[in-house]
This record gives C-alpha cells, sequence and structure tokens, in this order.
C-alpha cells in the first residue's frame, strides 16, 4: 500500500504500553484492565441502550468537563435511565480513575452508562431492574501527528442522518450502527471517514466528528439540527466569533464543499484535522489551509487556558 493508499482517522493515536496495565472503573471499583468485564445481559451489549462521553486530561485537568457531564445527564435523561449519580459523584469517579492510574497528561477518558444487566434477553427497559453499568476507561492515547499534518479524505455516503423522531441524531448514544454503516462506506470508497447529509440533502457531519467549510474567509457549518452537538464545535463556533471571524451555522451543499477553499473536521480526540479531499475532489490547494491552522492554534491557547500547567 502506497502513502497515498493509506487509511487515515482522525482517533489515530500513538502506541503506548502504559495502557496494558490500566485499571478501570467498573461501577465504583478500579478493575485491572484483563479482568474489567460486563455480563453478557448488560443492556449496553445486548443492545446499545446506554449513552457516552469522551474527553481529553489536559495538565490535570479533564478539558470541558462540566458540559460533558451537563451532556451525559441530559442524555441520560431523554432516554429515561437512572445513572443513580449526581454531577459531582460523576466527577469523583472521574477523578478515581485518573488518579488511580497516576495520570496527569496526554489522556483520554471514555465514560460509559448501561441501563445495566437485564433479567432475559428482551429490549424492555424494565427488565433492567438491577441498576446502571457504569465504565471509565482512562488511556495514555496522543493522537497521530499524520492526520493533522496531512489532512483526511471524506466520502459523501447514502446513510444519512436521521430525524429525530427516529433516533435523534443529538443523542451520545451506544447505538452508533448507522455511523458504523456510513464509515464502512467511506472506507471501502477508499476514504478516512464518511460525510453524512441530513434528510434534505444538505450536509450534517461526518460519521464520528463535526463538518466545516471555509469559503471567502468565511466559516461555516450545519445548522446543528441532525448532527451530535459536539462540544469542540460549540468551542470553535465561540472562538470564530471571538476573534472577528465570520462563522455560520447554515444548510449548504456538497456543491460547496466541493468549491471551499477549505474544510476541516471538530472532535474531542483530534480537536481539529483538515479535510483535504471529498468524493475525489481535492479540497483548496489539497493541503490544510490557513484558516484551519490559525483556529487550530486559537483553540490550543483556549486549552491552556481551560487547563494550565501547574505543580504536581
Amino acid at each position: 500500500m502506497s502513502e497515498s493508499d493509506k487509511h487515515l482517522s482522525v482517533h489515530d493515536s500513538v502506541e503506548d504500553e502504559r495502557n496494558t496495565s490500566i485499571k478501570i472503573y467498573v461501577n465504583g471499583e478500579m478493575v485491572p484492565r484483563e479482568h474489567a468485564k460486563v455480563s453478557v445481559y448488560d443492556s449496553g451489549f445486548m443492545l446499545g441502550d446506554g449513552i457516552w462521553e469522551g474527553m481529553r486530561l489536559h495538565n490535570g485537568s479533564l478539558l470541558f468537563e462540566d458540559v460533558h457531564i451537563a451532556r451525559l445527564i441530559a442524555g441520560a435523561k431523554a432516554i429515561d435511565l437512572d445513572i443513580g449519580m449526581t454531577a459531582d459523584e460523576i466527577s469523583d469517579a472521574l477523578r478515581k480513575t485518573i488518579t488511580t492510574n497516576g495520570m496527569h497528561d496526554g489522556v483520554h477518558v471514555r465514560l460509559m452508562v448501561t441501563r445495566g444487566p437485564k433479567r432475559t434477553p428482551f429490549q424492555d427497559p424494565r427488565l433492567s431492574d438491577s441498576g446502571p453499568t457504569v465504565v471509565i476507561i482512562a488511556e495514555y492515547k496522543e493522537a497521530s501527528p499524520e492526520p493533522v499534518e496531512q489532512g483526511i479524505r471524506m466520502f459523501t455516503v447514502h446513510v444519512r442522518r436521521g430525524m429525530p423522531d427516529v433516533q435523534d441524531p443529538k443523542l451520545n448514544s451506544h447505538s452508533k450502527l448507522n455511523c458504523i454503516t456510513a464509515l464502512i462506506q467511506a472506507q471501502k470508497a477508499g476514504c478516512d471517514e464518511a460525510l453524512m447529509l441530513d434528510p434534505h440533502g444538505f450536509v450534517s457531519t461526518g460519521n464520528s466528528v463535526n463538518f466545516f467549510i471555509v469559503r471567502n474567509d468565511e466559516v461555516w457549518t450545519s445548522t446543528g439540527d441532525y448532527c451530535m452537538p459536539g462540544i469542540t464545535r460549540a468551542k470553535v463556533i465561540e472562538l470564530c466569533e471571538q476573534n472577528a471571524i465570520p462563522v455560520y451555522q447554515r444548510n449548504f451543499s456538497v456543491h460547496d464543499v466541493y468549491s471551499a477553499d477549505e474544510a476541516f473536521v471538530t472532535g474531542t480526540f483530534g480537536a481539529q484535522v483538515a479535510v483535504v479531499e471529498v468524493d475525489g475532489r481535492a479540497i483548496g490547494d489539497g493541503r490544510p489551509g490557513p484558516m484551519f491552522e490559525h483556529i487550530r492554534k486559537l483553540y490550543a491557547e483556549l486549552i491552556l487556558r481551560e487547563c494550565p500547567p501547574r505543580e504536581l
């Protein structure tokens, strides 16, 4: 496989041997990785019945922790799932996981909550009557440099973001099969990430990241009606507003994407990654552009303000 044929991902990370000996939070207990297990009757395993958040640890602080916890609690309420923990207790569990593993920086945290074990295999939520399953996995995980340096290629797939009365695309649920099938189609087409349209044919989002384009020094992203309410997405919009960069949440088509000057995606793990090709068409000059570089710099400065270095 040539370098040009190599698949990249916004979630590519550098291998770290320390992850073989981490301890994982499972319902209040810190368990060695090889022993961290949930029941085969668990609602998350059986039905994808659960919600989750991904967070980054910088300089001993979880970036935008309060916002992530608020989104998790809102998602739990939407699916009538009783987490059984307050926001402060969730924060304590996150801190316990990080502290037990002696972590300080360069860490990605995955917080998952399911409806818990069922008495028998069936979707009725009343069968999950023994309480939720809460798992926190904190791994040493630095983003690989290649996606940021080279940019990624996207492919517009047939899998759409759905209407909220089918499965609300704003819900960060364990049920991600539509996003997975979208990514499979993009990868089969030789690309790295799927570009997904909304039910009306307008550009919505990536399968695992939010999507932006740049046209005439303006930054455009979707209305947000059919995509995850990405926290990094929201912070990028705020940074544009605070730094006199025109930014618009609006409907636009793949036609607008093909003729854009730049494109990039946002997400918790990779922050911002440039998109250099969509459907075989080079975006701009086919390289990460100046607006992307500017926004990435502004975001790095925001991280330092939110998570300043501190004495160990």
